[in-house]
């Protein structure tokens, strides 16, 4: 695993502008970063990222079906009690899921580690399944890069196939894609999302996050007062349970993309039960709740995490039981988690983290995410990469 400097497009700029590629620089910080990129063996990927990103998935399912089942784990994972139903409801049916992240440290020696399944609303997909891809072909034509290069990175071909298997388990139902106001990244993710599923035959409709309505029968509906039957929220689960609407879930006729059984995956308390479950795994860094750090003696150093934390908020390092902030957030009164300290890899100034997505249970290709700092957030460096 090699971090490689290259020459930037000459229009890459302008690319963007006509692909829709409106925040390619954040808070006029670039975002997208081609100065540079990953260079990655076809051992390394299918052998230490894609192997046991499969590998893992199924593992964090095996936890959902032990969680559902059980009041205290339900409760140890912040559900809220009225909700328990709704979630145990979505996965004894099978509710079908979309896609999923896993983020990773890994150097390119050694078993990758497992920081946190992004499995609710991860985002970073349209840089990653078109984008880069994209730079890819721009760089091998021009030939800054070498014929042979390849990546990995099946994630758009994947979603379309995906949509269409869901249309087929969701007959008679057009899906409302939905996220956030303000955010060009949500909405940008979104709008991705909505291009596939209508590359896949769907009939869509889009609708803002806070203008979902409802109905004197409970129903929600959009603003042209459609009632919403199949919806896509970029939206977390466990946002959605605290909401003025929440007692209407479950109550109405919506399927979720991503169904209420994924509030378990993204949730942190998933680290600690995967390392009950499945202990010494070489891809699990020890972790554990904050009632059981009896059993994290023999750590000098832990990572401080809140249950609900995104993005890398509210991320503390304990170090001989003295504790310093590394990054700040509104994340906290749900509780915390204690993960072993395993740095992330430094590629010259920069750490350095490896996103790894799964679409239907598939592997499906990679992100690089890169900052001066230790924790990865919101508005840390995308490179692109490529195998050769």
């Amino acid at each position: 695993m090699l971090r490689m400097p290259i020459k930037e497009r000459a229009n890459w700029q302008q690319q963007a502008l006509e692909y829709g590629f409106k925040f390619h620089t954040l808070d006029g910080e670039k975002y997208w970063d081609e100065s540079a990129y990953y260079q990655f063996t076809l051992e390394q990927i299918e052998n230490d990222i894609e192997q046991p990103t499969e590998e893992l998935h199924q593992m964090c399912l095996e936890v959902v079906d032990r969680v559902v089942k059980d009041d205290q784990l339900m409760k140890r994972f912040c559900i809220p009690q009225k909700q328990w139903d709704f979630v145990r409801t979505s996965w004894l049916n099978g509710d079908p899921s979309l896609y999923s992240r896993m983020d990773f440290a890994y150097s390119g020696k050694g078993p990758a580690k497992l920081y946190e399944n992004n499995a609710d609303t991860p985002t970073s997909l349209y840089e990653t399944g078109f984008w880069q891809w994209m730079w890819l072909q721009d760089n091998v034509d021009s030939r800054a890069l070498h014929r042979q290069s390849d990546q990995f990175n099946s994630l758009q071909d994947k979603l379309v196939n995906r949509f269409k298997d869901l249309q087929y388990l969701t007959p008679e139902r057009h899906l409302h894609f939905a996220c956030s106001k303000d955010t060009d990244e949500d909405r940008g993710t979104v709008q991705y999302l909505e291009d596939c599923a209508k590359a896949a035959g769907l009939e869509t409709h889009f609708v803002y996050t806070e203008d979902i309505g409802r109905d004197a029968a409970g129903n929600f509906t959009d603003l042209k007062d459609q009632v919403i039957t199949w919806l896509f929220k970029l939206y977390p689960w466990e946002f959605m349970f605290e909401e003025e609407f929440s007692g209407l879930l479950g109550q109405n006729n919506v399927r979720y993309i991503e169904p209420p059984w994924k509030s378990i995956l993204s949730n942190k308390a998933l680290m600690p039960m995967l390392w009950k479950m499945f202990p010494n795994h070489p891809n699990l860094l020890a972790s554990f709740f904050e009632d059981e750090l009896s059993l994290a003696t023999q750590f000098d150093t832990l990572v401080k995490k809140p249950i609900f934390s995104r993005e890398g908020a509210n991320i503390s390092i304990v170090r001989n039981q003295q504790e310093e902030v590394a990054s700040q957030g509104p994340y906290g009164q749900e509780g915390y988690i204690y993960q072993a300290m395993h740095a992330l890899p430094m590629f010259g100034e920069n750490y350095t983290l490896v996103g790894s997505w799964l679409v239907d249970d598939e592997p499906a290709g990679i992100s690089i995410r890169e900052d001066a700092q230790l924790v990865t957030q919101d508005t840390s460096r995308y490179l692109p990469h490529i195998i050769l």
